[in-house]
């Protein structure tokens, strides 16, 4: 698959009959630069999310891992990680676990989103993300667990996506 179909948001959300995301990852994580390159592919499908430099360590069926280097423009006035570059990793992290296990022929879209900022964040930031696997396309809402933690492994940041899962409208 060409690199530029990864490059069209169509493509990773209702244009491609398959799923986008488990291809692209498949296809990388194991090539030298390959999840860095994965990484900034989002970040560009979603720019945003792109501009915080997350990179995905870890993705496969229901679950996934992104990390967050501490540096200054994901900071606050206190020196420690902004609270919103924390949601942002919080639905990355959640969506790409979602995302990967979905069937081919399925969709989501966040329908609601609560943290519990539980530390300051400083270091590097490390979401995770445990989902049990999704196995249809029916319209269904799922609740996404992520916690991220510091380098010491402390929680900083105890998260929840309601999500909506539904067939995609080909």
């Amino acid at each position: 698959m060409a690199v530029t179909t990864f490059l069209r948001a169509e493509a990773i959300t209702t244009q491609s009959k398959t799923n986008v995301v488990r291809e692209a990852w498949d296809r990388l994580q194991h090539v030298p630069g390959g999840k860095h390159l994965f990484s900034r592919l989002i970040g560009r499908l979603a720019p945003y999310t792109g501009t915080m430099g997350a990179v995905v360590r870890e993705l496969g069926r229901g679950h996934s891992r992104v990390t967050l280097a501490d540096r200054r423009a994901v900071r606050n006035h206190l020196s420690c990680v902004h609270a919103v570059a924390l949601a942002n990793l919080v639905e990355l992290t959640g969506n790409l676990a979602l995302a990967y296990s979905l069937p081919d022929d399925a969709r989501f879209i966040v329908a609601g989103m609560s943290l519990d900022y539980v530390k300051k964040a400083r270091g590097t930031i490390t979401g995770e993300s445990r989902i049990p696997p999704i196995e249809s396309s029916v319209k269904a809402e799922y609740e996404v667990p992520v916690t991220l933690t510091d380098p010491t492994g402390d929680v900083v940041v105890q998260a929840r996506l309601k999500t909506l899962v539904g067939p995609k409208e080909i």
